[in-house]
């Protein structure tokens, strides 16, 4: 993977971002995206964040490498604190936990006052980050799953708006398992998860003799009513 040839996730996520934006990138790492997107002519320019010394020396590197300083500056710091309200019109941030990426959102959300776009690409716990876009009024307007280099990954691309226009009455199964997703129902997602609906089977078929407390009692439930889910969305 380089500046020029991102991997099948990164790819998709530079495609979500709006022609002529101008984007932070949020854990950059390299700053392939950032340089990806420049060079293939989606973006104006970019703030590529990191929060650790080695991948943000990695990031300087890439964009000394590119001849691209003048349009793309590295900055180091935590989540969206690179950043200054109204600096950028969209932010990516990939290949994290979902949990990880809600935490960014909601330390850093007086940072989001005039972006037009998130795209966000977790690597596990999409949910979290789609109960966050609810409760703080983004709408999800294209959500994407795929296989690469044998793991699904979900792109979630939210935008000002109404916060429950994807989820028609199903709002619950939505978070779980994405409102889009579901309705295209294409072969990664049924992979990913006919593989969560054997696993949690397997976890709820464990707990039966170990769920003793009220605690583990609650959450064989919740465990339950999201096998629930999973199956009415497969079927």
């Amino acid at each position: 993977m380089n500046e020029l040839k991102l991997s099948k996730r990164l790819e998709e996520v530079a495609k979500s971002i709006p022609k002529g934006a101008m984007i932070a990138d949020i854990g950059s790492d390299h700053a392939y995206l950032p340089c990806y997107a420049y060079l293939q002519g989606y973006i104006k320019g970019a703030i590529a964040g990191e929060i650790t010394e080695g991948p943000f020396q990695s990031a300087v590197k890439q964009v000394e490498k590119t001849s691209l300083t003048d349009v793309i500056e590295v900055r180091k710091g935590d989540g969206l604190a690179v950043i200054t309200p109204g600096e950028v019109d969209c932010i990516t941030i990939a290949g994290m936990g979902g949990t990880l990426i809600q935490t960014i959102l909601e330390d850093g959300k007086e940072k989001l006052q005039g972006v037009k776009r998130l795209v966000l690409q977790p690597n596990i716990g999409a949910h979290h980050i789609r109960q966050w876009l609810i409760e703080h009024k983004w709408s999800l307007v294209d959500e994407k799953i795929m296989e690469d280099d044998g793991r699904i990954y979900e792109i979630l691309v939210a935008e000002q708006g109404d916060p429950l226009g994807a989820y028609g009455d199903k709002i619950e199964e939505g978070i779980l398992v994405g409102p889009i997703l579901a309705r295209e129902k294409n072969d990664a997602f049924k992979k990913k998860w006919n593989h969560e609906l054997a696993h949690t089977k397997k976890i709820v078929e464990q707990m039966e003799k170990s769920a003793t407390t009220k605690e583990g009692q609650e959450k064989k439930k919740k465990l339950e009513n999201e096998i629930r889910i999973i199956e009415e969305v497969l079927s």
